[in-house]
């Protein structure tokens, strides 16, 4: 009997920690109306509609935004764990927050024209902000905004490359709040402009099935083959990853159900969590929709979407071969069989319920590239996505999941807006200051010139502020620094080497100790988060050496010349298997790796991969060897058995 994983009409979409509790209750109901207010403000504004021929200025917009989902997130965010319910303090929270943020949309104009400021007000909305970064993102993330927000009150006093131009508490204030260095200017941009739409998309998908279709499809694939689940889990994550943008919603959409079915046939809980955080992890560098960090990127860079979109065709593609082949491996190495072809949903059933989600995908990918309505195309792909729902009853936008999309949408805003918006002050102290080109010329004359060892100092830099659960800080703050010393001593491709800096950025969600997708997937799975990120980072082994060689080849991100991809695609493909299979002691089409054969099995593929013509020769031999080694020590068990 085919078996299906849709869910009842009336589920609730699964969602990240708040304390709405339930659907009707009143904390909920007034986080929604926040959120409809957010969102009819955002469509007024974006779309351009005129209320008596004149239509909001940007800072009126930004304000009004700011104030409702802050409002919102000192509604739906706990200040401590545990707390279920609202207290009085937060309410009076909320209400300060938003109705500083309208007084400030009155002036808008003025701050424009004038520099109109109000520093006691702006103070106050600067300890709301932090307060909101610590709910958000923990105490490492306020401890970062804290210290680098603070910076320029200390600029004047900090010794070499940190020296910077100084500040006092009142001028840092009014840039931090009111000025486009601030919160006027490209974080409050990339939320309520440019990836609102996206999480409005990801909201309705979650509501309308999406997710349930994807493990569907996946299964009816993969289901039945050697570790099934595990290769479902990873499938069905690029697919929802790809158009959800979101990490988190991403292992809780579709982990709720993987996770236990990879437990099932004999996945421990932490690799289990494990498979599920790398693979919901690399969706959101999975085109034709990432996340909020490749419009960073977009508009960081001063391309389209559309370049970004296809330049991470390629990495992401070889960060799932490798992570599948890696759960191959161990499949075969442990006797994990798949799920029985009887348990499966029939691809045909699956594809004929689920065609309105591959229609919507269609569209969204066509209004990306060809179209090129960039932050627009998830407006429009909503529509399609609501229209079609009503072609079939258990997706049908009823009342009540029309409710429910609107909670599921407002978590996704309010907890993506929390964690970017604090960004501002970080961007604003590293800019009026004067400190990024400073960083620049120390990196180059740390590195003494030397293009790897800059590369190598960047790399460590990515790791530091990564592990601090930080990738869009990360990312923002290394592409002003790191990003043009590279590019100048190196003479390497912009995008080549964005997309490096993010990769690396990006690691933080998987590596500990504050590995923040690996810990909920381990939550969700039953097992020790620090072993679930452990796991996770050697799962997603591939997108820890992958950026070094687009880094040196940029054909792999699909600019300059592109012959180079006749043989360096392949030899990294070959070094991938090499290195997943030293990794999980098994082989693909050899068999098991002796304990001893496998450092040098990863070592040998690393080589073989690189995109260098000698390293490429010496790691061919060396495997060549290897897997001869390989080949005949399991032929010989084998004659032996």
């Amino acid at each position: 009997m085919n078996q299906t994983t849709s869910p009842p009409e009336d589920a609730t979409p699964p969602s990240e920690a708040t304390r709405l509790g339930d659907l009707y209750s009143w904390q909920s109901l007034l986080f929604v109306l926040l959120v409809v207010g957010g969102l009819a403000i955002g469509l007024v504004y974006i779309f351009g509609i005129t209320w008596n021929g004149e239509r909001l200025l940007e800072g009126q917009y930004y304000w009004l935004f700011i104030g409702l989902f802050v409002a919102a997130a000192f509604i739906a965010l706990p200040a401590r764990r545990g707390q279920n319910k609202v207290p009085f303090y937060d309410l009076i929270a909320a209400a300060v927050a938003l109705g500083i943020s309208v007084f400030f949309s009155t002036h808008a104009w003025d701050m424009v024209q004038s520099g109109w400021n109000h520093i006691p007000m702006g103070t106050v909305m600067w300890l709301l902000m932090l307060e909101v970064a610590r709910r958000s993102g923990g105490l490492p993330f306020l401890l970062v905004v804290v210290l680098l927000g603070s910076y320029p009150l200390i600029a004047d006093r900090l010794p070499g490359l940190l020296m910077g131009i100084p500040y006092d508490f009142d001028r840092m204030i009014e840039a931090h709040i009111f000025r486009a260095e601030g919160m006027m200017g490209i974080t409050t941009k990339i939320v309520a402009e440019i990836i609102l739409g996206f999480l409005v998309f990801a909201g309705v998908l979650i509501a309308t099935g999406g997710g349930a279709f994807f493990i569907d499809l996946a299964n009816s694939g993969f289901g039945r083959y050697r570790g099934g689940p595990a290769k479902v889990s990873v499938v069905a994550s690029a697919f929802f990853g790809s158009l959800s943008g979101s990490i988190f919603s991403n292992i809780a959409g579709t982990g709720s159900i993987t996770i236990p079915t990879m437990k099932k046939v004999g996945y421990p809980a932490h690799y289990a969590g494990a498979i599920e955080a790398c693979a919901s992890t690399g969706g959101v560098l999975m085109p034709p929709v990432m996340g909020a960090i490749a419009f960073v990127m977009a508009i960081t860079i001063g391309v389209d979407y559309a370049t970004v979109m296809v330049a991470a065709i390629i990495p992401s593609l070889l960060f799932y071969f490798g992570l599948l082949l890696q759960v191959d491996a161990y499949a075969a190495r442990t006797g994990l069989k798949g799920v029985p072809r009887e348990q499966l949903p029939s691809a045909r059933d699956v594809l004929k319920r689920g065609w309105p989600f591959i229609s919507v995908l269609v569209f969204l990918i066509w209004g990306l590239l060809y179209m090129r309505w960039e932050y627009y195309a998830p407006w429009y792909a909503c529509v399609l996505m609501v229209a079609l729902s009503f072609l079939q009853k258990e997706t049908r936008m009823t009342p009540r999941r029309l409710y429910e999309t609107l909670r599921q949408i407002g978590v996704l805003v309010t907890q993506t807006a929390a964690i970017i918006l604090p960004i501002a002050f970080v961007v604003s102290a590293l800019t009026i200051t004067g400190v990024t080109g400073a960083l620049t010329s120390g990196l180059v004359s740390l590195g003494g010139g030397n293009i790897f060892l800059i590369i190598f100092f960047g790399v460590l830099a990515c790791f530091v502020m990564g592990m601090a659960g930080l990738a869009i800080v990360a990312y923002i703050f290394l592409a002003v620094t790191l990003a043009p010393a590279i590019i100048d001593v190196g003479g390497l491709n912009t995008i080549a080497v964005h997309f490096f800096i993010v990769y690396y950025a990006m690691l933080s969600v998987i590596t500990p100790p504050v590995g923040a997708a690996a810990f909920l997937a381990a939550t969700i799975a039953g097992g020790k988060p620090m072993q679930t990120s452990f796991t996770a980072m050697r799962l997603g082994v591939v997108i820890y050496f992958v950026p070094l060689f687009f880094l040196f080849q940029p054909a792999l991100v699909l600019q300059g010349d592109l012959t180079p991809l006749i043989y360096v695609l392949p030899s990294i493909i070959i070094g991938i298997m090499l290195i997943s299979g030293g990794l999980e002691g098994y082989l693909l089409g050899a068999g098991r790796v002796r304990p001893w054969l496998r450092l040098p099995l990863i070592a040998a593929g690393f080589a073989f991969s690189f995109p260098g013509l000698m390293t490429t020769i010496i790691g061919g031999l060396a495997s060549a060897v290897l897997v001869a080694l390989v080949w005949n020590d399991n032929r010989r068990l084998a004659q032996t058995a």
